[in-house]
Order: C-alpha cells, then sequence, then structure tokens
C-alpha cells in the first residue's frame, strides 16, 4: 500500500508537462533511495540485534544501523558504491508516451554529477569510466506495459556490486535436483559459504528458479529487489523453501561483517517461472545488507504516491 501520497493535482497537463512533473517525482525519489536504507531493512536487523548473542555481531549492527541513519541525516550516500541501477516499471496505456528510458537515464547523471552517486560505470573490457553512471545498458530496465493500469509505477533499485562476485548459476537436471530438493539446497548453502563475510553480510538472497539462463538470473535479481525483505511469498510452496533456506543460512555463524553470530541473511527471497521438462535453472543473487530502493506511483493528473 502506498505510504504517502505528495504532489499536487493538476488538471490538463499536456503529456511533456507531464513527463517534466514524472522527471521531478523520480529524480527525488532516486534521491530518497541512494541516501537512505529501506525501513522494512531496518527494521529487521533492529530486531536482529535483539536476538543476537554475539556482541561482535550486535556491535556490528548497531554501527550499520547509525551508518544510515547518518547518511539519511546528511543527505549523503549510505554506501560509496552504488552499484548499477536497475529500474522496474509498470505503465497503462495512457501513460505510454512519457519516456521513461530517457528521464530516468538523465536522472541519474544529475544524482551523480550532484554527488549522491560515485561515478562507477566503465566499459566492460576497456575500464573506461563515462565518468557520470551513463552508457550503453545504463540503467538496466524492465517494463511491463499493463494497458488498464491508471498510473506509471516506477521502482529503482541499486545494488552494490561487491556482492556480484558471488552470485552462481546451475542449470540442474531433474535428477540432480535431488531427493526432497537437497541438491538445489545445497548448492545454494555451498555458495553462501563459499561467499563468507565479503557480500557484506547480513544479506538479502535473491533466488531465481525456471526459465533459462537469462530468465532465472534476471527472477534473482528482481526478487530481491523490489520485494520488501519482510514481506511473505504468496505461494506456499516458495515460501516454505524461503524460510527453510533463511534458517539453515543463519545456522552457518557467518554473521555480520563476517564476524560471526545468527544473523547472516536477513531475508531470501524466491522468484519462479515454469520452464522445459529437461531442465531446471537456478541463479543465486547476494545483496548486502544496503537495501537502496525507492519506489512510486505517478497519475495523468500529476498526483505522486511514495509506495516503497
Amino acid at each position: 500500500m502506498p505510504s504517502s501520497v505528495y504532489g499536487k493535482k493538476q488538471r490538463g497537463d499536456t503529456m511533456e508537462q507531464l513527463a517534466i512533473r514524472y522527471g521531478d517525482a523520480f529524480y527525488e525519489n532516486l534521491v530518497r533511495g541512494v541516501t537512505s536504507v529501506s525501513p522494512d531493512i531496518l527494521d529487521m536487523m533492529e530486531k536482529a540485534i535483539s536476538r543476537e548473542e554475539s556482541p561482535a555481531a550486535k556491535g556490528m549492527m548497531e554501527t550499520l544501523i547509525k551508518n544510515a541513519t547518518l547518511a539519511k541525516e546528511r543527505k549523503k550516500g549510505v554506501c560509496q558504491s552504488p552499484g548499477i541501477p536497475c529500474i522496474y516499471v509498470r505503465v497503462g496505456r495512457e501513460m505510454a508516451g512519457i519516456d521513461v528510458v530517457k528521464i530516468t537515464g538523465k536522472a541519474v547523471v544529475q544524482a551523480t554529477q550532484e554527488g549522491y552517486l560515485r561515478p562507477s560505470i566503465v566499459h566492460p573490457l576497456t575500464r573506461k569510466n563515462t565518468g557520470n553512471n551513463s552508457g550503453p545498458g545504463i540503467p538496466n530496465f524492465e517494463i511491463e506495459l499493463e494497458p488498464e493500469l491508471e498510473y506509471l509505477e516506477t521502482i529503482v533499485s541499486f545494488k552494490g556490486c561487491g556482492p556480484e562476485l558471488f552470485n552462481a548459476f546451475k542449470t540442474f537436471t531433474p535428477e540432480s535436483l535431488g531427493k526432497n530438493l537437497e541438491g538445489f539446497k545445497r548448492f545454494v548453502l555451498e555458495k553462501v559459504i563459499d561467499a563468507g563475510g565479503k557480500p557484506c553480510p547480513p544479506i538479502g538472497l535473491g533466488i531465481g528458479i525456471g526459465g533459462q539462463m537469462d530468465g532465472a538470473a534476471a527472477l534473482s535479481r528482481r526478487a530481491v529487489s523490489i520485494r520488501k525483505w519482510d514481506d511473505r511469498n504468496p505461494d506456499p510452496e516458495m515460501d516454505r523453501m524461503e524460510q527453510e533456506l533463511l534458517a539453515k543460512i543463519n545456522q552457518l555463524g557467518i554473521g555480520p561483517g563476517g564476524v560471526g553470530g545468527k544473523t547472516t541473511a536477513l531475508a531470501v527471497k524466491i522468484g519462479m517461472a515454469y520452464t522445459h521438462t529437461a531442465i531446471c535453472p537456478v541463479a543465486v543473487n547476494f545483496h548486502c545488507w544496503v537495501g537502496r530502493r525507492a519506489g512510486f506511483r505517478f497519475y495523468k493528473d500529476g498526483r505522486t504516491e511514495v509506495i516503497l
């Protein structure tokens, strides 16, 4: 549900005027997203502190929360590395005339020039830096056209790229999934063990199951990026799997920052799609504790609702 509403209602705006107002709203949400940690994640951190028995783990999470508080108060980036922006869009027929790709890309460049984002985007082979977080494929977009929607919904997620070093993919056969999915579960847990404290735990872990390689990877990113980390999966089977894997991961003893303790992960989020009878692709996607995301809905009368 929307958490707040802002923006004055304007009747008779042209599409060009609406595009300007949308750009202003997106920029405001972008800055909010990169200078704060999502409230659901901070709340989970507070609860994890109360459950922790390790003084080192408690101290680590208290320091992380203090860092997030200072960043929000001073309107500074929570982390020195913004990662790669991924923008998820749902748009109705009447709002399809707004050039979301152009507008949001300009906003990312502006936020970089104003110091909210470190310029980290480079050519993949030459390593030449564009200097403003722009370039082919940046930001990354997933756009869904839903003709009957009366608004344009936009969620921007920044996921740091240190954790990307530990992402993994495997195409299982039905046999290799194992009895009671033990092969699948072992794969996930082994990747968390291999990563240790390097992805800046407590982590959020996105898992994509199904489709083909590209689909599983996209599902894993989406699941950990736009779902609230304290929500529950509406699919009962996937929900049980999320809770089981979260419990097993938190028994590994890696802990926040790798200092030990019971809080290696705050959440496991699974995205699922049907696949071919011969395969089961699985992607594992690490997200550090810095959950930077912001979402809003923009209506044709100029109203804006914050949803994340």
